[in-house]
């Protein structure tokens, strides 16, 4: 949680694209505030790097990392008596990429993430909140059907758009870079946006069939978003 009076740049799922990672770094202002809104980690094609850039801007106090659904997974995949089950369900790329070594020295880093990034007038996180207030990781169709501005605009990823979405308390800011769309910066200060393409080779992302609507999820499989 914090409060800057820089402005602020929130930043979609990067799901291990460090190549587009890089690009839209070298385009964002060097002093403005980085939040990343999970999901950092797994399926794409260049986990650990991504990961150690993150890390090290977070080290630096440029940006705050907050804590999505994958990097929620890997701690339980580490945490739990069933780890080799649970890691080959859910982590199957961060694990092959990494090991299972520095996995539990990473565990040791996403377990202080924090679950909401607060401003003035907005706030970050992963995916939403429970009608209790409280972030939840994996939630979609229950806190944007329900939310009524409690903590003011919400910016959140997790579920891939075909472009980032304005909605009247929220806007969606992950645009399916792992899958081929782009990766994307949105700034609450200015409600500008940065986009630079994402992972090459994958599927592009379908269009919304409405501006006013809320459209179908870029991409399903049998891990969650």
């Amino acid at each position: 949680m914090g409060v800057s009076s820089r402005h602020h740049w929130v930043i979609g799922d990067v799901h291990g694209c460090h190549e587009s990672l890089q690009r839209l770094l070298s385009v964002l202002p060097s002093r403005d505030h980085l939040v990343f809104c999970g999901d950092v980690i797994n399926r794409g094609p260049a986990i650990e790097a991504a990961m150690n850039r993150v890390w090290d801007l977070v080290c630096a106090g440029r940006a705050t990392w907050l804590r999505g659904n994958h990097e929620q997974a890997l701690i339980d995949a580490f945490s739990s008596r069933d780890a080799d089950h649970q890691s080959s369900r859910w982590q199957t790329d961060t694990v092959r990429q990494l090991g299972e070594e520095l996995c539990r020295r990473w565990v040791a880093r996403l377990i202080q993430l924090p679950l909401i990034y607060q401003s003035q007038g907005w706030c970050a996180t992963h995916a939403g909140f429970t009608s209790a207030g409280e972030p939840d990781l994996s939630i979609r169709d229950a806190f944007w059907e329900n939310y009524q501005g409690s903590f003011g605009r919400v910016l959140v990823g997790h579920t891939p758009r075909p472009a980032v979405e304005r909605h009247r308390w929220i806007v969606l800011i992950d645009t399916g870079a792992v899958y081929g769309g782009a990766l994307s910066a949105f700034c609450p200060e200015t409600d500008a946006v940065v986009q630079v393409h994402g992972a090459s080779g994958a599927a592009a992302a379908p269009r919304s069939d409405s501006p006013n609507s809320v459209p179908s999820v870029v991409m399903r499989d049998q891990i969650p978003c």
